[in-house]
């Protein structure tokens, strides 16, 4: 049984690749990893915010709601801490994952204004990193400010990001775009080489006996993965990027989907959380076996399979879907 794929033109073993999360900090974790058939780790991410010490740009940053980030464990530090956070660690934790394990090691660089701190994601390169996840997002809070400047910022990021590196670069973004589908196609002809689909933003709430704002971590579900399904659907085939699905992978089952729907990766980081690091075993076998039960030789051959541009009836992730399931409660 074949389990190979090709993400941002890297051969992998397989699809399962842990997303950017705090375990990859520990050499002896993404070893585990490596061992329990990981096919590549993806890094925690590297902030702008970690990389930009002054005090006037990063007031700047935590007034437009940059808590938002994914994959952090707990609010922003205090402004004084930064001054304690050296983004050189983060680029000697790359070199020495490189020398630890043999599967590729992606790095990932979270901003998203223009400046000096891009210039680490040549340095990232520099260390070793086989690819470069690169995690965009900004909370527009200014009523003036156009849905074209905010997607105008994205794209200059990417472009900014392709003139700097000669690895790839996948691009980390969430949902919340008009149209969704002309940003992907405008995100790869800017020179993303990948998409990942779809960050998990981390909402606040309101503590209304303390009369604060919340900020807390709250795994994800298998349910998640229904609204990536649907734009990996609908993307594979029209874009020229290789696909990621990430959020909401915890099972077999929820890989297959994925790239059935036409991921060539799946990358999954709260069920590690939840069920440790050997669960990516269990998701491997039940992979196996569920492709020896239906007779299918390869990943490849079963990528895309459950797209819009292989299905009969494509309106099955349209407008009809939505009319179909009201339907259905009746």
């Amino acid at each position: 049984m074949d389990l190979k794929t090709k993400y941002l033109g890297l051969e992998l073993k397989n699809p399962v690749v842990p997303s950017a999360s705090p375990l990859s900090a520990n050499v002896d974790t993404v070893k585990k990893m490596e061992d329990s058939g990981a096919a590549a780790v993806v890094m925690y991410s590297l902030f702008e915010e970690q990389i930009v010490h002054e005090q006037k740009e990063l007031d700047t940053f935590l007034a437009q709601g940059s808590e938002s980030f994914a994959e952090a464990l707990s609010y922003f530090p205090e402004p004084d801490e930064f001054h304690n956070v050296h983004a050189e660690e983060y680029l000697e934790q790359i070199r020495k994952l490189k020398e630890a394990v043999d599967i590729p090691i992606i790095g990932s660089l979270n901003g998203v204004s223009a400046g000096g701190w891009m210039d680490y994601a040549k340095k990232i390169e520099e260390a070793g990193a086989d690819a470069l996840e690169l995690n965009i997002y900004y909370i527009p809070t200014d009523p003036n400010m156009t849905s074209e400047q905010v997607e105008q910022m994205y794209i200059d990021d990417v472009k900014k990001v392709k003139e700097t590196v000669n690895i790839p670069v996948a691009v980390k973004v969430g949902p919340f775009f008009t149209a969704f589908a002309n940003m992907a196609k405008r995100l790869t002809e800017a020179g993303a080489d990948g998409l990942v689909i779809f960050n998990r933003f981390y909402q606040p709430d309101i503590d209304i006996e303390a009369l604060d704002v919340v900020h807390d971590l709250e795994f994800s579900t298998s349910y998640e993965l229904r609204l990536p399904l649907r734009w990996l659907a609908i993307l594979y085939g029209q874009v020229n990027a290789s696909l990621a699905a990430t959020t909401g992978i915890h099972t077999g089952n929820d890989v297959l989907k994925a790239v059935m729907a036409g991921a060539d990766v799946a990358m999954m980081a709260s069920v590690l959380f939840q069920k440790g690091i050997k669960h990516i075993a269990r998701v491997l076998g039940d992979i196996k076996y569920w492709m020896e039960a239906h007779e299918y030789e390869s990943i490849e051959q079963m990528k895309g399979s459950m797209s819009v541009k292989s299905l009969a009836e494509p309106a099955a992730y349209m407008r009809a879907n939505y009319m179909k399931t009201l339907q259905s409660i009746i």
